[in-house]
This record gives C-alpha cells, structure tokens and sequence, in this order.
C-alpha cells in the first residue's frame, strides 16, 4: 500500500512538473545586478555613454546594471575580464572600435575576440573629432597639416590607449598626409585633456562625446570629424575629408558578452536596448553626445564587429603599427 501510495505521488509530481508555469531560470533574468565592464577611464566618452544607457536599463530591468571601468591596455584588460567571467549575462563588455582594432594590433592577446565573445546588441555609431590646444597655432585642418611637415617629429598627440580608434584615427592621418606625429597614449581621453589644455601634448582625434564636452566649455578647438561628411549634430565643423579626400573614421557602440551565454538571455537584453532606442528621452540625452542610435539584432551587431575588425587589420597593416 505504501509502495502503491509512492508511486502515485511520484506520478503526480511528474505530472505536474510537465504542466507547471514556472519559468525557467533564465527567463527571470536579471534577478541580480550585472556588471557592464569598460574598458577606460571615468569621465571618457565611453563612460559617459555607459552611464546614460545603465541608468535606463537598471530601471527597465528591474536590477541595477554596474558599470566598472577596467582601464588599460586599450580596453583589452576589461575584453579580457568579461571573457573570463561565467557566461550567465551577468558580466557584459562594452563594445567599441578598439575591440575591432586590437584583434591585428596587439600580437599577443591572450583571447580572440570574435570566437570568444556573443554579440548582443548595437547602441549608437558616432565620429571622432580632431581638436588642438588654444595655444596650437593651425586654426584649420590644412594649417594643421602645413605645421606638422614644417615641424616634423615636434608635433605629438594623445589616444585613450593603444589600438583605440583615437589612436588609429591619428595613424591613418599620419599615413594619408605624410605627418610625422609622436603619439602619447594614456589610459583614457579624460586623463589626457589636462595635457592638451595645457599644450603638452598638442592634440586627439576624441571620440565626439568628450570631445564636444572640451570644446563646449572653451578648453580645446575643433579642426575637424573623422567622418566622411560633416556630422549632423556639429554641422559647423569641417569633415577631414575635405581637406583629406578618403580620410574616414566612424566607430560604433555596443555589448557584447562571454561566448556561452543563453540565447534568451541575450534576447533579453538586446530587446531591453531597442526599447532605450526608442525612448525620445534617451535618445536626446545621446544626441547631446553627438551620438546617433543604431538598434540591431545580435546577428547584424556580430556581422558589423566582424566587418570592422576587417577594415582596420588592413589600416593597421597599412600604417606599420603593433604592439607586442
């Protein structure tokens, strides 16, 4: 009887379990914080768009999204950390240029970036801006260039580390105008403005986030984008390419996390950032920084990472640039 009463409660728990609602696991995610790692400095562009977009998605999310900066090594240290994390969603990377770049330029990285990351989501695409300290006397991008062949070597300018495309960005200029530059690497664009405000080093291709934020208030001057036609929201600066005809740098902002992590926890999250996308809210808040939204789905991000890690292995092959 009691063997009888066993089997019939087994059977029933089994029966239950085939027709309970319960959710898997990780369909209640995020059920705690997740950490978004970046790869430099507070205050930088980067950081400034990581902030605005946490803020939105610890609300919509329910759990508070973290961003901690990881700086050095041109974001490689923070690749290198998410990568390394358990791939459960709760340890994203932010995702730039720099990703792309490091693939060919760092000859020792001690990950591949394509095979051990997932794409997850596109945030925003934006341009570079070539700005010089008041005290550096080319008031255009030709004056630039002029000064630059006149004082070879004399000249240096600053990057948010190596492999960043502040850094490529200069090296394909160097390239395309025959400029001898010593480039100053730190490890983020914030840490580098007191320098150039100061006209120790003379001048960075910033992302335009941080870059507009120096010159709104004064402490720098805008020569020109590295986008091919003058960008949308600073209609008053000259595009490079004017004066440097096929001279072009646009990056891209996005997520992506360790290679492993759940299929439906991506789809969480890449709806989550569409949503933001969409909010006039935000989305003025990334116009402020000169941002333009980019929703995709983790294939078309994935593709565009992909694409990008292509085009700059051949610029870095072009320029002659590594680091060991």
């Amino acid at each position: 009887m009691v063997r009888i009463l066993r089997h019939g409660l087994f059977g029933l728990a089994v029966l239950l379990g085939l027709f309970s609602t319960t959710p898997p696991a990780s369909a209640a995610y995020p059920d705690r914080p997740v950490h978004w790692l970046i790869g430099f400095a507070a205050g930088g562009p980067v950081d400034i768009v990581a902030r605005i977009m946490a803020q939105w998605l610890s609300e919509r999310l329910g759990q508070q999204v973290i961003v901690e900066n990881r700086t050095g090594s041109g974001g490689n240290i923070a690749a290198a950390a998410a990568i390394n994390s358990p791939p459960d969603g709760y340890t994203l990377l932010f995702v730039a240029p720099n990703n792309a770049i490091s693939t060919s330029l760092y000859k020792k990285l001690p990950f591949d970036f394509l095979r051990d990351t997932v794409p997850v989501a596109s945030i925003m695409q934006l341009t570079n801006m070539l700005v010089v300290s008041n005290a550096f006397p080319p008031k255009s991008v030709k004056e630039f260039i002029d000064y630059c062949k006149a004082n070879p070597g004399k000249v240096s300018y600053a990057s948010s580390g190596n492999g960043t495309s502040v850094h490529m960005s200069a090296e394909l200029f160097k390239v395309m105008t025959k400029c001898d530059m010593v480039h100053v690497p730190y490890r983020g664009s914030a840490i580098a403005f007191p320098d150039i405000i100061s006209n120790k080093v003379q001048l960075i291709f910033d992302n335009l986030p941080s870059a507009m934020e120096q010159v709104k208030g004064g402490n720098v001057r805008a020569l020109g984008v590295t986008s091919p036609q003058r960008w949308p929201s600073v209609p008053d600066v000259p595009a490079i390419a004017e004066t440097v005809p096929g001279f072009e740098s646009v990056g891209f902002y996005g997520i992506s996390a360790p290679k492993g992590t759940p299929p439906e926890v991506i789809e969480v999250l890449n709806k989550a950032v569409g949503e933001a996308l969409k909010d006039p809210k935000l989305v003025a808040k990334l116009a402020e920084t000169g941002g333009i939204p980019k929703p995709m789905t983790p294939a078309e991000f994935g593709k565009l990472v992909a694409d990008e890690t292509e085009k700059w292995r051949k610029v870095v092959e072009f320029a002659g640039v590594s680091v060991d």
